[in-house]
């Protein structure tokens, strides 16, 4: 049986591992596209014991408990509504609300207390005139392989905060009222398209919202690269949840259960 332990480096809200790249360490044990659903907060520094299927599905457990499972999916990509420049991207980036008053400041995507070469850095926002948020993202080695490529769970990490961050301010989350509520990753349909980008690429990410319904938010990114060709595409489903405290707050992390119940639909553009 495999094992499969996430690093503290790659968080997300603290002392869990980040949705999408905790989705792309997952998905990796799955044979071409996939899709995974978190099904309790993913735990760092945890060996977890990796179950494989006879039908390619997977599934990740810790002392019973069931944290995660990912099977194939069979659809094609997301489309995607529209691409933007490098230098559109740039003028967007930070404009999000959610920098006023993020919610996970060290989270490893999209953590404003990372440093470069820790965090990814990647601070989208609303580009003008157009329903997508962007940002740009220059990758750095400690994040890709002996090939000098980004690693495929880093391709998934990226893909994921900006389409959290578009789905909620455009579900009005973050107004006057503040980040009184948090969205947490539920499930995640990524495929990789072409080339994963080199070390030192210009690239860009992109984020669109797609709908909300109750707790459930649901929206689509993508990767684009130096010449603006699409490395990558996701579809996620998001939940909200109440905004955690300053310290670790047991009820909070209790709602992150709530995918198993919550994530009964595939995510926004079918099951991939």
């Amino acid at each position: 049986m495999s094992v499969l332990t996430i690093p503290s480096r790659f968080n997300g809200p603290a002392g869990v591992g980040n949705g999408g790249y905790v989705c792309g360490r997952i998905a990796a044990y799955v044979d071409g596209p996939a899709t995974v659903t978190l099904r309790r907060p993913p735990p760092l520094d945890t060996p977890m014991e990796v179950e494989r299927a006879g039908d390619g599905s997977v599934r990740v457990r810790h002392g019973g408990t069931l944290f995660g499972e990912a099977a194939p999916s069979p659809a094609g990509p997301l489309e995607i509504p529209a691409t933007v420049s490098l230098a559109d991207a740039d003028a967007a980036a930070r404009g999000a609300r959610y920098f006023t008053d993020p919610v996970f400041p060290d989270c490893f995507v999209c953590g404003m207390n990372r440093r470069p070469g820790d965090g990814l850095r990647i601070f989208p926002g609303p580009v003008a005139g157009l329903a997508l948020w962007a940002a740009p993202w220059t990758p750095d080695r400690s994040v890709a392989d002996a090939d000098s490529r980004v690693r495929a769970e880093v391709v998934w990490a990226a893909l994921d905060c900006p389409s959290g961050i578009a789905a909620a301010e455009a579900a009005g989350l973050g107004g006057e009222a503040g980040w009184d509520t948090a969205i947490l990753l539920g499930r995640m349909t990524a495929t990789i398209l072409a080339s994963r980008p080199a070390v030192g690429d210009q690239c860009r990410v992109i984020a669109w919202p797609h709908q909300r319904d109750g707790r459930k938010l649901t929206a689509g990114s993508a990767l684009l690269g130096p010449a603006g060709e699409v490395l990558a595409v996701a579809g996620a489903v998001w939940l909200t949840v109440p905004r955690p405290g300053p310290k670790p707050d047991p009820a909070a992390a209790a709602a992150v259960a709530a995918p198993a119940a919550a994530v009964a639909a595939p995510a926004a553009g079918g099951a991939r």
